[in-house]
C-alpha cells in the first residue's frame, strides 16, 4: 500500500479518470463546484451561439475555437477530481479482494463448533481460528496468542503479534493467522467491518468538505459573482462607447478572470490528502480530521500501547539474601508456565534465557496445579506436590509469607521500593519457606518515540502523556519518552476532561488524541483528531476518526505534516490562481477596447499580435494550466518543519504569487506566437 503518488499515472487510472471527466459534465454533479458549473454554462451558451452562426452562414472560426477551449477547461477540471478518485477506486478494488468468502468456525453457546459463512457473522459471535486460516471478521482475541499476516491491508510483509489480555487484542477481517490457535469475539455486524469502512473511504464516496474548504469555496463564489457582475455591466458600458463585444468573448473574459484554476483543483486537493495518508498506512475516516491535523496544538498520548509497547516485560531477577539466582529463576519459571498474560509469557522467556534453555518447551511436573490470578488474592502461582510457589504484588506476597510464619526482610522491602522509585513494577516471588526474590517488570518505551516527539515540539505542538500509573512510574516513562508533560493516575473521565479543558480555554486549542484501549474511547470521541491503533480494541477504533494500521504513535507526525500540506497547497494554488488574473487582464482588456481606443494599446505589454489572438491565447492558457497543476495538487506543497509561519507565507507568496504573475505572461505570449504562425486566430 505504500506506493508513491506517481502511481496516479498508471494507464488504468488515467483511462478511468478520462471516462470520469465526461460523466462529470452532468450539471447536477457540478452543483458542488459552482465555479466550474458557471464555466460549463458559459461553454454551453457559446456552443449554442456558434451553432446558430453556422446555420446563418456566418464565419465561426474564432468563436468555435473559444467554445472548444471552454469545454476543455471544464473537462480538465473534471479530470483533476476524477484522477484523484480513480486512484482511490483502484485501491478499493485491491482491498475488496481481501474480504473473506471463506467459512468460519463458530463456537455455539453449548460449546459445539459449526461452520458458517464468514460474511454472516454478527457482533458478539465467537469463532475459533487455527493456523493458516483467514480471520473472518473484525474482533478481539479472548483466548490465545497469534502471529498475524496483515500485509493484505497494511502492505507490510512482517507479521505482527496479537494476544488476549491486553490492548493488542484487536484483529481485522481479511488478515491471515500464521501461527497459533485463537478464539475471537466478533465486534461488528456484517457490512460494518473495518475493511468495509476503509473501502468506503478510499472510494471517496462519502468525503465531506472541511470548514477550511468551505470557507475557500465561499471566497471563490464571491469572486465569481463579482466578475460575473463586471462582465454583465461591461457589455452595457461597451455599447455606450460604441464598441461591440460578442457574447463568446464576454464568456471568455469571465472564465479567464474567475478563479477557475483553484476551483478546478480544490476537490482533488482534499481527496489526494486523504490518499496520501493512506500511503502512510493511516486510514482517515474524516476529511475534516485530516485538515484539523494541520492546526493541532496539543496532542494527548495514552502511555500503554502508544508510548510504550503496552505490556510490562520481565527484565531482571533479583534474588533475596541467601537465595541463588538459579533457584529464583526456576521458581519464577514454574509459576509462570501456565500464565497466559503478557507479563507471564515475558517471565518464561527471560527465565529460559537465564537458564540457557533453547529450542524446546518446558512443562510443569505432572503433580503440579496452576493457581490463577484473582483480584482478591492479587497473586498467581503453582502447587508442585506440597510446595506452593506464588508471585504477585509486594503486599499480597508479604501476607502469604506471614501466614506461613515467615518474615519479610528489610533488604527485600528496599529492593521493592527501589524498583518502584525507578518507575518499574516489582513482582515478588515466594514459596512456603519465604521470599525468594523480586522480578523487575518494565514498561518498554517504543523505539524512536523520543525523536518523533522532539519533532512535534519543534513544530510547536505540546505532547502530554496520560496514564493510570502512579506518579513515580509516570514520571520515569515521561522522562524516557521525552514528552512535555504527563498526567498520572488518570481515569477515562480525566482524559475527557483534559481534552475539553484545552478545547474550551481562551486559546481553544485543536487537540489530537492517540490511544488504543477501551478506556481511551471517550477521549478519542471528543478529540478533534483521534488516532486509534489498529492493534487496539474495537471500541477505540470505532471512536476514532483515523486508524493507524502500523500501530505506531510516531505516525502522528506524518498526519500533522500532511494536514499542513493540504492547507499550504490550497493557499499556494489560490495565490497562483488570483495572480494569474493580472496577466489575463493585460491580454483581454486591451484586445477588447484598443480597436476603438488605440491609446489603450499601451496596456498590451505582452505585444500580442491581434485582438483575436490575445483573447484565444488567454483562454487556451487558462485551460491547459489546470492539467499542468494536477501533479502539484495531488502531491501537495511540501511542508518544512524548520520554517516559521512567516517564512512559509513569504516563500509561497514569492514562488506562487510571483510565479503566478510571470508564468501566464510567458505562457500567453508563447501561445500567441504559435497561433500567429499557424494562422489559427485569424478568424
Amino acid at each position: 500500500m505504500k506506493e508513491g503518488t506517481s502511481g496516479i499515472f498508471q494507464k488504468k487510472i488515467l483511462l478511468e479518470a478520462f471516462k470520469g471527466s465526461f460523466s462529470r459534465l452532468n450539471p447536477i454533479k457540478l452543483l458542488n463546484n459552482p465555479v466550474m458549473l458557471i464555466v460549463e454554462v458559459g461553454a454551453l451558451i457559446a456552443t449554442l451561439l456558434t451553432i446558430k452562426d453556422i446555420l446563418e452562414g456566418k464565419s465561426v472560426s474564432f468563436d468555435l475555437q473559444i467554445t472548444i477551449w471552454l469545454w476543455f477547461t471544464v473537462l480538465f477540471a473534471n479530470f483533476a477530481e476524477a484522477i484523484a478518485e480513480s486512484q482511490g477506486k483502484a485501491r478499493a478494488e485491491s482491498l475488496k479482494q481481501t474480504r473473506s468468502e471463506a467459512k468460519a468456525k463458530q463456537i455455539l453457546d453449548n460449546g459445539n463448533i459449526t461452520e458458517v459463512s464468514a460474511l454472516s457473522l454478527k457482533k458478539n459471535d465467537i469463532v475459533l481460528i487455527a493456523e493458516g486460516e483467514v480471520i473472518p471478521s473484525d474482533g478481539d482475541i479472548i483466548e490465545g496468542t497469534a502471529l498475524v499476516d496483515e500485509s493484505a491491508i497494511t502492505g507490510e510483509s512482517a507479521p505482527v503479534v496479537r494476544e488476549s489480555g491486553g490492548d493488542k487484542c484487536g484483529v481485522t477481517g481479511g488478515t491471515k493467522l500464521l501461527s497459533g490457535t485463537i478464539k475471537v469475539r466478533i465486534t461488528v455486524d456484517p457490512g460494518h467491518t473495518f475493511l468495509d469502512n476503509m473501502i468506503s473511504m478510499v472510494e471517496s464516496a462519502k468525503r465531506q468538505k472541511t470548514p477550511n474548504e468551505q470557507a475557500l469555496e465561499l471566497l471563490l463564489i464571491g469572486l465569481t459573482a463579482l466578475f460575473l457582475a463586471v462582465v454583465i455591466t461591461l457589455r452595457a458600458f461597451s455599447g455606450y462607447m460604441g464598441i461591440s463585444i460578442s457574447v463568446p468573448i464576454l464568456i471568455a473574459l469571465l472564465v479567464c478572470l474567475m478563479p477557475t484554476t483553484i476551483g478546478a483543483l480544490l476537490p482533488a486537493i482534499g481527496i489526494a490528502g486523504m490518499d496520501r495518508l493512506l500511503q502512510h498506512n493511516v486510514v482517515a475516516l474524516s476529511g475534516r480530521a485530516v485538515e484539523a491535523a494541520g492546526d493541532v496544538s496539543v496532542v494527548l498520548l495514552d502511555k500503554t500501547g502508544t508510548i510504550t509497547l503496552g505490556n510490562r516485560m520481565a527484565t531482571e531477577f533479583i534474588p533475596a539474601a541467601g537465595i541463588g539466582l538459579k533457584d529464583l529463576t526456576e521458581a519464577s519459571l514454574m509459576s509462570s508456565l501456565a500464565d497466559e498474560t503478557p507479563e507471564g509469557r515475558s517471565i518464561v522467556k527471560l527465565a529460559k534465557k537465564e537458564l540457557d534453555i533453547r529450542g524446546r518447551d518446558i512443562h510443569a511436573p505432572e503433580n503440579s496445579h496452576f493457581v490463577p490470578f484473582t483480584p482478591e488474592t492479587r497473586m498467581s502461582g503453582v502447587d508442585i506436590g506440597s510446595r506452593r510457589i506464588r508471585k504477585g504484588s509486594a503486599s499480597a506476597i508479604e501476607d502469604f509469607v506471614r501466614s506461613n510464619g515467615g518474615n519479610v526482610s528489610a533488604e527485600m522491602q528496599n529492593s521493592v521500593r527501589d524498583i518502584s522509585t525507578k518507575g518499574d513494577t516489582p513482582l515478588v516471588v515466594a514459596d512456603d519457606t519465604g521470599i525468594l526474590g523480586v522480578i523487575r517488570l518494565k514498561d518498554i518505551v517504543k523505539k524512536g518515540i523520543n525523536e518523533r516527539l522532539l519533532q512535534l515540539r519543534n513544530m510547536g505542538i505540546k505532547s502530554i502523556m496520560i496514564t493510570g500509573d502512579n506518579q513515580l512510574t509516570a514520571a520515569s516513562i515521561a522522562a524516557e519518552a521525552g514528552v512535555d508533560d504527563f498526567a498520572a493516575e488518570a481515569k477515562p473521565e480525566t482524559k475527557l476532561a483534559m481534552i475539553r479543558k484545552y478545547q474550551s480555554g481562551d486559546n481553544q486549542y485543536l487537540v489530537a488524541m492517540i490511544g488504543d484501549g477501551t478506556n481511551d474511547a471517550p477521549a478519542l470521541a471528543q478529540a478533534d483528531v483521534a488516532v486509534a491503533m489498529s492493534a487496539g480494541t474495537s471500541a477505540a477504533r470505532e471512536a476514532a476518526n483515523m486508524v493507524d494500521l502500523d500501530s505506531s504513535p510516531s505516525k502522528l507526525l506524518d498526519i500533522v505534516e500532511i494536514g499542513k500540506e493540504i492547507l499550504i497547497t490550497r493557499g499556494a494554488l489560490t495565490t497562483f490562481s488570483i495572480a494569474n488574473d493580472v496577466a489575463k487582464y493585460f491580454a483581454i482588456i486591451p484586445a477588447i477596447f484598443s480597436v476603438a481606443y488605440p491609446q489603450l494599446g499601451i496596456l498590451n505589454i505582452m505585444g500580442l499580435s491581434t485582438p483575436s489572438s490575445a483573447v484565444l491565447s488567454a483562454v487556451i492558457f487558462n485551460a491547459i494550466v489546470i492539467p499542468l497543476l494536477i501533479p502539484l495538487a495531488l502531491k501537495g506543497v511540501k511542508y518544512r518543519s524548520t520554517s516559521s509561519v512567516s517564512q512559509l507565507l513569504a516563500m509561497n507568496i514569492l514562488i506562487y504569487g510571483l510565479g503566478g504573475l510571470i508564468v501566464p505572461f510567458a505562457g500567453i505570449k508563447l501561445i500567441d506566437i504559435i497561433l500567429t504562425l499557424s494562422g489559427a486566430a485569424g478568424g
